[in-house]
């Protein structure tokens, strides 16, 4: 059982870091070269609508198959790489709360209105706090890997 838990923490995780990565090194740069900001902002906010609907799943599954392993190791017998991956993942998900309930509403809301200049900076905001969650996630990786 706990071998099918730590798979399933692998998948949600790398879904989450993946589509961060897809995103920032991908999507943004590339809908500049092809759109008008108009329809760059509006196939950027549907974009994140499906993105973050996956996100917040694998959350839950990072936090419930997170604490199954956590407790089945116990926290005494629990390496250090999984006390700083569980306080990095803790922090990335406040990160990503933020980015989600702030720049993101106000992303949908300005492309709603087509106030343009308003999506653009709320999207700025959104790929500014999606990479320190990049960076954070490839710490936490670090601390696995380095430290278990």
């Amino acid at each position: 059982m706990y071998t099918f838990f730590k798979f399933l923490h692998l998948v949600a995780a790398i879904l989450w870091l993946g589509g961060m990565g897809f995103m920032l090194l991908a999507l943004r740069p590339a809908l500049g070269t092809v759109a008008e900001p108009p329809s760059r902002l509006r196939l950027l906010a549907a974009v994140l609508r499906r993105f973050f609907a996956g996100v917040w799943a694998a959350i839950a599954l990072l936090l419930l198959t997170g604490g199954y392993m956590y407790s089945h190791a116990g926290a005494q017998a629990a390496p250090l790489g999984w006390h700083l991956m569980g306080g990095i993942g803790v922090l990335m998900f406040l990160v990503y709360a933020h980015l989600y309930f702030t720049p993101y509403q106000r992303l949908r809301r300005a492309v709603d209105e087509a106030a343009w200049p308003q999506a653009a900076s709320a999207a700025t905001m959104i790929a500014r706090l999606a990479g320190v969650n990049f960076a954070l996630g490839w710490l936490a990786v670090a601390a696995i890997t380095f430290l278990d």
